[in-house]
């Protein structure tokens, strides 16, 4: 009794979150359609894929019926690449075609493009013998054939050509020269269109979606990617339930004797924080005090800022004798500014992901910090899938031990407030933070309101933040409507932390 052959192992791709997302790349031996209008990125995958191939030891073969060998090339250079291992094949027109003497005949001139053009290529592949092939692109094949008979049956047999030499091609399709036609897609083994999106502000959202991958449970939707010198970084579409690790049930204090009374010892590991007030009311320097809390215990924290330069942040860190710049310089610490107009959503959580991860040899990050939720909503394209993608997030950091810190400003200084975006459901535990009148006196206030793993304190108590540091006074019980930004004070004056502004 015969086995069946094992099918090869996928061919990876080059590109490392589009391997991820193939679950570890093309199958081998088939026909694959890369589809997208131009610039999205289809040469410089395909390039990619092709010098993976090099770097095996595979014959790989480029088949340009477009552009010639000296613009490949020069893609090539831009971002640092060696052709030099690689066939190229120009099938494109010669000087010759825009003679009078060659455009004047009775015949179609499809009919003798289209022959010579495959016979070009069969001739090329016969020479090579490629493992690796990559055709680009369909359009001009498509408007040689003229009719979409001839086209389909003319990739067909260039489909069963290739079946039998046991190689893989991608054939670029960038979808001008006629209306859209999808018989190819039922052709191919597989198909990945890529898209850009061009907002009214800030870069261009670039993505990609596999849409038929026969035989393989590849990861669907959509999948943000950005093209840097190098090539395409493409960033899988997070399902947090494919990342679990078990980590140990323990507090990360904040080192601030009151601030921790209120929480009942701290922010337990695995769970997320939402600090919530208006601009101003302190969120920014408590988070950051959780995060030396985190570092000076050999914990590494990671900050991401959208609302602040790391100057101003550095500058307000040092004014309050908050002592981060050892902890920056070694690492522990380490402080990314944000750029919502040049990041998309996709990319971001795959940044915060290699962080907690540990990718390039660094330590996995233990405190996650979001400055602020603000920031993150504006780098969303649809506002409307804002909370489907923070649960993900939020569960893969939960799920991993991380302890996760959002803020989000307010609108409004006293009284009713707004949020930008309701998200207190998805945390596990909310800081309240509130100016409030008191004595011809601004003053802050900082609750507890939701600790869903344990107990915390119910009462409200006044925060100072000056160039003594922070300080959180005793439980404001003189006090009636302090949230409400306009409170009835009944007791003494020494119970607030403050005299006046400038006696000790």
């Amino acid at each position: 009794m015969t086995t069946p052959d094992l099918d090869p192992p996928p061919l990876t791709t080059g590109i490392a979150g589009l391997n991820d997302i193939l679950r570890g790349g093309f199958p081998a031996d088939c026909v694959y359609m890369v589809a997208g209008t131009p610039g999205t990125g289809k040469t410089t995958l395909a390039l990619q894929f092709l010098l993976e191939g090099v770097k095996e030891g595979e014959s790989c073969l480029y088949i340009t019926l477009s552009e010639t060998r000296r613009e490949i090339e020069k893609v090539a250079r831009s971002h640092g690449w060696d052709l030099s291992g690689l066939n190229i094949c120009e099938l494109i027109p010669t000087e010759g075609n825009l003679s009078a003497d060659a455009q004047l005949t009775v015949f179609n001139p499809s009919e003798f493009e289209l022959g010579e053009t495959t016979e070009a290529m069969i001739a090329e592949v016969k020479r090579c013998s490629p493992k690796r092939v990559v055709l680009d692109s369909l359009s001009e094949l498509r408007l040689v054939a003229q009719n979409s008979l001839r086209y389909r049956r003319q990739i067909l047999a260039l489909k069963q050509y290739f079946a039998g030499r046991d190689c893989t091609v991608l054939m670029l399709d960038d979808c001008t020269g006629s209306v859209a036609d999808d018989q190819l897609e039922s052709i191919a083994h597989g198909v990945v269109n890529l898209e850009h999106l061009a907002n009214q502000y800030g870069a261009e959202r670039r993505r990609l979606r596999v849409v038929k991958l026969r035989g393989v449970a590849f990861r669907g939707g959509y999948h943000d990617f950005t093209i840097r010198k190098g090539g395409l970084d493409v960033f899988p579409r997070l399902v947090a339930a494919e990342h679990h690790n078990e980590f140990a049930d323990r507090d990360l204090p904040s080192e601030i004797t009151a601030l921790d009374s209120l929480l009942c010892g701290g922010l337990p590991a695995g769970t997320s924080t939402l600090m919530l007030g208006p601009a101003g009311t302190g969120k920014s320097t408590i988070a950051t005090k959780f995060a030396m809390a985190a570092v000076e215990r050999n914990e590494r924290a990671v900050m991401f800022v959208f609302d602040e330069n790391i100057g101003t942040f550095r500058s307000r860190s040092r004014k309050l004798g908050i002592g981060i710049e050892p902890y920056m310089t070694n690492g522990m610490l380490s402080v990314q500014q944000v750029d919502p107009a040049e990041l998309s959503s996709g990319e971001f959580c795959t940044i915060v992901r290699r962080a907690v991860e540990g990718h390039g040899g660094s330590i996995p990050a233990k405190v996650v910090i979001i400055d602020s939720l603000n920031g993150y909503l504006n780098a969303m394209p649809e506002e409307k899938f804002l909370t489907a993608q923070l649960h993900e997030l939020l569960a893969f950091l939960g799920q991993n031990g991380v302890v996760t810190i959002m803020t989000v400003t307010q609108a409004g200084m006293v009284g009713a407030m707004q949020s930008p975006v309701d998200t207190t459901y998805l945390a596990d535990n909310v800081i309240l933070f509130r100016f409030f009148e008191a004595r011809g006196e601004v003053r802050r206030a900082i609750s507890v309101v939701k600790k869903r793993s344990g107990k915390h304190e119910l009462t409200i108590r006044e925060l100072e933040i000056n160039d003594r540091g922070i300080q959180i006074g005793e439980p404001l019980i003189d006090f009636q409507g302090v949230l409400t930004g306009v409170p009835t004070f009944v007791g003494k004056p020494s119970d607030l932390i403050k005299q006046d502004r400038h006696g000790v």
